[in-house]
């Protein structure tokens, strides 16, 4: 079992670019095409299924859905979720670096990027996953949150069906979450409270901005 001091504290990100006001303002490393893994994050209920699937058919790219339970969460997990029973950090340790290497391999398969959910709910969930970011020069993360009140996510997940996140788990995960804040310089910030199509259009936007930057 991973450990957060074993595994994931020794690790410090250090992206080039500059977080403000919800974009990133990216500086362009070197000439070859960059290729980006781009991680939607955030609580339940806040969209990043529908936002990752919309993101990844506009610019064509494999999609990893991070709470596939056949694929990537333990049984122990599932379960744990499935009863109203939070996950411990060290739940989620084998879980991040499974999504972190299966990103990776579709990048050594040849893919240009990727696109992937995952909550990252905290800081250093966040910086499991930046570690893919070292595997080769041309290889950028970027976490785009999708931010929304309580109130909103849980009148979001109390309306969904055959969903294993219960309504009482949103509040579990507002209070682990660790809001990115401006030190965290790969993240585009997106509020969610409007219609999906609109949120979709705008990751997007901002998607495409920084893309466009580091050309």
């Amino acid at each position: 079992m991973l450990s957060y001091n074993e595994k994931s504290g020794v690790y410090v990100s250090t992206p080039s670019a500059i977080h403000t006001m919800g974009r990133v303002q990216s500086i362009p490393r070197h000439e070859t095409p960059l290729r980006h893994i781009w991680i939607i994050t955030g609580p339940a209920g806040c969209g990043k299924s529908s936002v990752a699937d919309f993101l990844a058919k506009r610019l064509n790219l494999p999609y990893i859905e991070g709470d596939d339970r056949k694929q990537f969460h333990p049984r122990s997990n599932v379960e744990k979720m499935a009863n109203g029973i939070p996950l411990t950090d060290d739940d989620r340790w084998d879980w991040l670096e499974t999504l972190r290497n299966k990103a990776v391999e579709e990048l050594q398969s040849g893919a240009d990027g990727c696109v992937v959910t995952c909550s990252c709910l905290k800081r250093r969930y966040r910086d499991v996953i930046r570690i893919a970011g070292r595997e080769a020069d041309d290889v950028v993360v970027r976490f785009v949150y999708l931010r929304a009140s309580e109130e909103l996510l849980l009148r979001r997940v109390k309306a969904r069906k055959n969903h294993y996140m219960k309504d009482d788990m949103v509040h579990s995960q507002f209070t682990a979450l660790e809001e990115p804040d401006e030190s965290e310089m790969d993240v585009i910030s997106v509020d969610v409270s409007g219609s999906l199509a609109s949120v979709q259009n705008l990751t997007m936007e901002r998607v495409g901005g920084c893309m466009e930057a580091e050309r």
